[in-house]
């Protein structure tokens, strides 16, 4: 490993580059989730409709998914380091189109550059926390994205409520926020090596190994689940929460989406080292009794209540994701984890971003008080059905599968 030969006599010693990539990483999914909290006003002053908003949200997740399945090993061949200050450019792009936004298009171009931005850096810089220290780089990559989304939706919305300029100023700071990050990256050790065959990388494949088959196909309901709740958070939420209260602070709705990102950062930590099948049991459970007490709350207009059952949900949210991949890549050899990962990423995120567009198409319909019910409905009957999955597929001979 390179950084162990440089960590002496670098810029920035070996010891902080873990902090350093953690806190990039961070960044990258606080600018994903910097939106969150301006869908409302992004309709009211572009005129946008549910359906064309959640479709805005949900173009990121495709184009983060499309970079995870085609750039994702590329920092494997040219090196971390270049491959990360690509992604911080491309970030700084993203952050001038929604400074500049004037319309639908412009959010969509600024969408589908920051997902493809975020899907290099997630690959890369999950990478590079990896090799700098396995053990503490993985618990890393579990806890940042979901710490990196609270701030970004609390950040934004407390920006909205109390500085100027509220479409621009939180893309402005960002922006200043990824150029220093560019520079302070050289001044890192480089994690990796280069290596021949990166044109082949570029191919996706997305292959599960005979021996996980069965195992995936178990979690599937309850993964579905999982990403269908963090996609109705980040889409819909914070202007279900002012339609269901009547209280336009939007500092309100932005904490709602920050309680369940960090109730799922706790789980993930307190849970860690918990048996999968166990996780996915209390987790499915927990995301069920919240969406419930959230349903109870958004129906009352009492906003502890919705808080309350976000902090269950978002429990669950979190232990339901450690258990899913607890229980599918420990099957994987080796030179089958990208492949395995690849399919668990394709599923996770078609659930994060399609049912967020139906859900935008149901709040035109029947309005965001009745989508929720429907949205909690599925969820938890998915959350259901992966049970009674799980304990009939475990429950027959491994050649039945």
């Amino acid at each position: 490993m390179i950084i162990g030969g440089e960590s002496r006599g670098a810029p920035v010693a070996a010891r902080h580059a873990l902090s350093f990539h953690a806190v990039v990483l961070g960044t990258f999914l606080a600018a994903s989730s910097a939106p969150t909290p301006l869908y409302r006003i992004y309709q009211e002053t572009f005129a946008l409709s549910p359906v064309l908003t959640t479709a805005v949200f949900a173009v990121y997740a495709l184009a983060l998914l499309k970079a995870l399945l085609v750039a994702g090993s590329v920092s494997d061949h040219l090196g971390r380091r270049p491959v990360i200050f690509a992604a911080l450019l491309l970030e700084l792009v993203a952050m001038a189109l929604f400074a500049a936004a004037d319309g639908a298009g412009w959010l969509f171009a600024a969408r589908l550059v920051q997902g493809f931005a975020t899907g290099i850096a997630a690959s890369s810089l999950g990478a590079a926390l990896v090799d700098i220290d396995r053990g503490r780089g993985q618990l890393v990559n579990a806890l940042a994205p979901l710490l990196g989304m609270a701030m970004g939706a609390l950040g934004t919305s407390a920006l909205v409520q109390y500085g100027p300029h509220p479409l621009h100023l939180v893309y402005a700071m960002l922006g200043a926020v990824f150029a220093a990050q560019a520079a302070i990256l050289w001044l890192t050790p480089e994690t990796g090596e280069r290596r021949a065959g990166i044109l082949r990388s570029l191919k996706p494949r997305i292959v599960v190994p005979p021996q996980a088959r069965r195992p995936l196909a178990a979690v599937t309901p309850i993964n579905v689940a999982t990403w269908m709740l963090g996609g109705f958070y980040l889409s819909l939420v914070p202007a279900l929460v002012v339609a269901a209260t009547g209280s336009r602070t939007p500092l309100t709705g932005g904490a709602v989406v920050s309680v369940l990102m960090l109730a799922g950062a706790v789980a993930i930590a307190a849970r860690r080292t918990k048996p999968a099948a166990a996780n996915l049991t209390v987790g499915t459970l927990a995301m069920a009794s919240g969406l419930v007490i959230v349903l109870a709350g958004m129906h009352g207009g009492a906003v502890p209540v919705l808080i309350g059952g976000t902090m269950l949900g978002g429990a669950g949210f979190g232990t339901s994701f450690l258990g899913s991949m607890g229980t599918i890549m420990p099957l994987a050899k080796p030179a089958e984890r990208a492949e395995l990962l690849s399919a668990y990423y394709l599923q996770s995120y078609l659930a994060f971003s399609l049912p967020a567009i139906l859900a935008g198409y149901l709040v035109r319909e029947i309005g965001y008080a009745a989508t929720a019910d429907v949205y909690a409905a599925v969820i938890i009957a998915m959350s259901a059905a992966g049970l009674l999955a799980r304990r009939i597929l475990s429950s027959r001979p491994a050649a039945a599968g």
